[in-house]
């Protein structure tokens, strides 16, 4: 593990996000909110999806994106072009045997170095696609400007960055939320309130995947894409009586900075009616069990962000340039928050005060 300062950069962050242009918010139905209630947690609750009557998404809509065929050559070719600043390469497959494609990005790609490693993870849901697009614009600009540009060579030179632009490459082809066995992600990870899900036999082999990758690699921290309302998310996202609550984690005021250089540094994230500042606790908004973002940070030490990123789930794709525009400077100052003096003295006392704060938070 190694050693990161999310504060030595809050100046950073100001002059980025002071630049930043806004405008008005947009509105709609937030994910999380069915026919107008927010979705509860039921102790009955399994991580099958019983939804395989839902109306799918037309392939009209999937006019423009990127297909699967498509996202593995846009990689592959990333890969050639940029070979001098990243690597590619595979966390594992889906049910159906897609490849979970990697870039990293770093001036040492695929080298062990005293920097912290950052990583985005895309289209966990899969009907909800605008991350791994944006992801992949993400990838080529900063390979295109890391000579010229001093925020793409900060990032470059100091950290290792690595992004999954498609967790679940089957749900998207099938145009729904689920995998291939029709089974929410974000809902399969192991939870310190929910038992069940301890059920190795039981993890799909995505979720097994990105597990691997966390024992095989440390990250620092982390922020998964996904759409349905503008919102920077941040732990803890259930909560032990199963309310719905602010239920704040050890290292929540580190959190809600790292939100907020995202919300900040977004086109209008920051103005939104419904969340003060565009940042809100997980639990707070609505409970959930089994996710991504509380499994990383209990059991991989990684402070990682739930990003929706888009009111619509899966808006035309003549709207996505508009989009990278609005979360372009968010991706980019939340990877270059990690870039700090490496400190070898505190970095065992670091780790030590947050191991301590997260068995006293579950006493």
């Amino acid at each position: 593990m190694k050693l990161f300062f999310f504060f030595s950069l809050l100046v950073f962050f100001l002059y980025f996000s002071s630049s930043t242009a806004r405008g008005p918010l947009h509105s709609s139905l937030p994910s999380g909110i069915r026919n107008g209630s927010r979705i509860s947690f039921s102790d009955s609750v399994r991580r099958q999806l019983f939804q395989d009557k839902q109306s799918k998404l037309s392939d009209d809509r999937a006019k423009g994106y990127m297909t699967n065929s498509d996202l593995e050559k846009a990689v592959k070719e990333f890969g050639r072009r940029c070979s001098n600043i990243s690597r590619i390469y595979s966390i594992g497959k889906s049910v159906h045997g897609v490849p979970l494609w990697v870039i990293e990005i770093s001036d040492m790609p695929g080298e062990e170095e005293p920097e912290p490693a950052f990583k985005f993870v895309g289209n966990v849901h899969g009907d909800e696609p605008v991350g791994r697009e944006l992801l992949l614009h993400l990838a080529n600009w900063i390979c295109d400007n890391y000579m010229k540009d001093s925020l793409a060579r900060l990032i470059v030179e100091n950290i290792h960055l690595h992004i999954l632009p498609s967790m679940n490459p089957d749900g998207y082809f099938l145009r729904r939320r689920g995998n291939a066995n029709n089974i929410d992600l974000n809902r399969d990870f192991p939870d310190q309130f929910f038992p069940v899900n301890n059920d190795i036999n039981a993890r799909q082999p995505e979720t097994r995947a990105v597990m691997n990758w966390l024992r095989e690699m440390q990250f620092a921290a982390s922020a998964s894409l996904h759409g349905g309302a503008l919102v920077a998310n941040y732990p803890w996202d259930g909560t032990e009586d199963k309310r719905r609550n602010y239920y704040a984690c050890p290292d929540d005021d580190t959190f809600r900075f790292m939100a907020s250089i995202y919300s900040h540094s977004h086109h209008n994230m920051s103005l939104s009616k419904e969340f003060p500042g565009g940042i809100t606790n997980g639990a707070f908004w609505y409970p959930i069990y089994g996710g991504m973002q509380d499994w990383n940070y209990i059991h991989a030490g990684c402070f990682e962000l739930t990003l929706e990123i888009s009111d619509n789930k899966w808006p035309n794709a003549n709207e996505l340039p508009t989009l990278w525009e609005y979360n372009k400077m968010s991706l980019l100052n939340l990877a270059a928050s990690l870039v700090k003096e490496y400190m070898e003295g505190s970095f065992h006392q670091i780790v030590e005060c947050h191991s301590l704060a997260l068995l006293r938070s579950r006493e």
